[in-house]
């Protein structure tokens, strides 16, 4: 009579141990979700939105209610070579490189399958129409100008699916080798000029100075006296042979009144 009880009371400590183990194994995982700091949950529960949760403890109902994790981290996705033509018919290969983040885990969920790679074909795409509606002097000279453009359309375009594109930049611009001659020829005829211009500029201040050089020499005979001894001493350096006959400039007084 007496083991019928406690027969009981082991039945009913397994059944308790059971009903333990399966509510801390199988069913607190479930309910139980823990988030980083850049980390947001978005709650479904029944197919029924319930909004973003998180950073920290989540509690989930076990198979009412279904969790998506969405990283709120900056994103880089690199944009795939994209052969274009520019507006002054030139083929150009370009690639680029994307940061985004999300911004609003909710949007990212619901109103894009993929916002990963609707970014990235809104990117390709975005990428072949600015590019081909600039010149290839601006591709190359004007690139902080094109990557603002970029970032700004691309930008607009993912906002309605909370994501927030922070920068797009061109990473390369390759040209076929024959643009590369004609440019290396437009370059070297471009210093040809400016060589040349410069030339033209130091012998026309060469010729104004000579000109006031004379002006003063003129008004002071003496000076042309000076200037002639100057020159003999600068030629008969310390090795040299010449020997210089010094004559009066008085001598040709008459042929310079004449």
């Amino acid at each position: 009579m007496d083991q019928e009880p406690l027969q009981h009371l082991l039945g009913a400590l397994i059944a308790i141990l059971i009903v333990a183990f399966i509510f801390f194994v199988i069913i607190l995982p479930q309910a139980l979700r823990v988030l980083r700091e850049y980390e947001r949950g978005v709650i479904f529960r029944l197919g029924k939105l319930q909004g973003a949760k998180g950073p920290g403890i989540i509690f989930l109902i076990p198979i009412v209610d279904r969790m998506v994790k969405m990283d709120l981290r900056v994103v880089t996705i690199d944009v795939a070579r994209q052969e274009i033509m520019t507006k002054d018919n030139v083929p150009v290969t370009v690639d680029a490189v994307v940061y985004f983040r999300v911004v609003n885990p909710t949007d990212a969920v619901v109103k894009v399958e993929n916002f990963w790679k609707a970014t990235s074909l809104i990117a390709q795409t975005t990428l072949r129409s600015v590019l081909g509606q600039a010149s290839l002097d601006d591709l190359l000279s004007q690139r902080d100008s094109i990557n603002q453009k970029l970032q700004e359309i691309i930008d607009r375009q993912t906002e309605p699916w909370g994501v927030k594109v922070t920068a797009v930049e061109v990473k390369d611009v390759s040209l076929p080798d024959s643009m590369k001659r004609a440019m290396a020829k437009q370059a070297e005829a471009e210093r040809e000029r400016r060589a040349k211009i410069t030339n033209a500029e130091g012998e026309f201040q060469a010729a104004e100075k000579m000109a006031q050089a004379a002006a003063v020499i003129s008004k002071e005979p003496m000076a042309l006296q000076l200037r002639y001894l100057q020159t003999m001493r600068e030629m008969a350096s310390e090795h040299n042979t010449t020997t210089f006959l010094p004559l009066p400039i008085e001598l040709f007084s008459g042929l310079l009144k004449k």
